[in-house]
Parts: structure tokens; C-alpha cells; sequence
């Protein structure tokens, strides 16, 4: 198992810059009828991987190397309004269910609004973790309707909308994302001591 994931932030940046390139000043949209982009899903070789360790020592709690890997093998994968499969394409908080259910075998909240409310343990932003969970207003209103996961160095991972590519990895620098972010939780606090082999 990989134990280091931040270095593999570049690799993905660049590999999803062709969908940055029609970036709208906002990226996230969750409006239902809005057209789904089909994009081919983006898959990370072992030598990707491999080459890309070692510029930066990073290490990674257990639980959220295989969470995390996994999600990195997603970048590309199309957004769609209610989506939690690879097939389909996934909303935000599909795509985190889906990887905490296949790696873990967790069953997290299927929206952000309940996701946001499960009792794990409140993370400050200056002590994040890889595998937290980070949650935004993108809405303006102050209440929670994105969410994505932690990788570590400012960079989260989340299934963004149709019009930025869907899976895609993000710095929490960037004044957008700055601006909305509101909490994170550390979901892998309520993980199983011994969880078992992925599950179908």
C-alpha cells in the first residue's frame, strides 16, 4: 500500500487541466437538468504512481491510503446530479460514499446535508488530515452543499460539476474554495478497527 499520496497532487492537477481549461468563475453546480459531460475516467499507473513518490515525504493514516489511492484512479469521471457509481457518473457526495463503501465498507449519509451532521470528530482546518472530510457553502447561504476528501498539502479531492470535469483534485487556496470552506470531519474516526476486503 502506498503510505505517501501527497506528491501525487501534481500528477493529477495535469492531468485534469484540459477540463480546467473552460473553468467558469463558479465551479460547482449542482443544478439538476444541467447537461452531463461524458468524460473517459483517468487511471493512474503504478509507474505514475511510483514515479512521483519521493520528492515530497508525506505519510498517510492506513485508512486513508487505499480511500485516497482509489480516488486518484477517478479523476475524469463525470459528474452526475445523484450519481454514486463510476458508471453513472457521481455528485459530490456520491463519490465520497462510493469510496468509503468500497475500501471500508462504511456506509456514510447519501447528502451533504446529513453527511456534514454524522458524529465524527470536528477537524480544525490547520490539523486536517488525509481522508477528512471537507464541507463548503457554495450556495451562499451558510449551509453545506459540496463536500469532498482531504489528500493533504491544501489539495482535496471531490466530484465538482459537469462544466469543471467532474472528479477533480482542488486547492483549498483557491479563493473560491477558500471562501465556502466551513468545517471538516474526520469520518475515518468511526471506521471499522478491522475492515474487512473491499466490498462489491
Amino acid at each position: 500500500m502506498l503510505k505517501r499520496l501527497a506528491p501525487l497532487v501534481p500528477i493529477a492537477l495535469t492531468l485534469v487541466l484540459a477540463a480546467c481549461a473552460n473553468h467558469t468563475p463558479n465551479p460547482h453546480s449542482n443544478v439538476p437538468n444541467e447537461p452531463v459531460v461524458a468524460v473517459e475516467p483517468v487511471m493512474l499507473s503504478d509507474e505514475d504512481v511510483t514515479a512521483s513518490l519521493g520528492e515530497k515525504p508525506y505519510e498517510l493514516p492506513n485508512l486513508a491510503d487505499s480511500i485516497l489511492t482509489h480516488g486518484l484512479s477517478l479523476v475524469g469521471t463525470r459528474y452526475r446530479y445523484g450519481g454514486s457509481s463510476v458508471k453513472s457518473g457521481f455528485d459530490c457526495s456520491g463519490f465520497i460514499g462510493y469510496l468509503f463503501k468500497e475500501e471500508l465498507g462504511m456506509q456514510l449519509p447519501r447528502s451533504t446535508r446529513e453527511m456534514i451532521n454524522i458524529d465524527a470528530p470536528l477537524v480544525e482546518r490547520e490539523e486536517l488530515e488525509p481522508g477528512d472530510l471537507v464541507f463548503f457553502s457554495t450556495n451562499g447561504r451558510g449551509r453545506v452543499s459540496h463536500a469532498g476528501i482531504y489528500l493533504g498539502d491544501d489539495q482535496f479531492i471531490h466530484s465538482s460539476s459537469s462544466r469543471s470535469g467532474g472528479v477533480r483534485v482542488d486547492s483549498l487556496e483557491d479563493r473560491y474554495w477558500n471562501r465556502t470552506f466551513i468545517e471538516a470531519k474526520r469520518a475515518l474516526a468511526l471506521a471499522p478497527s478491522e475492515p474487512g476486503a473491499r466490498h462489491p
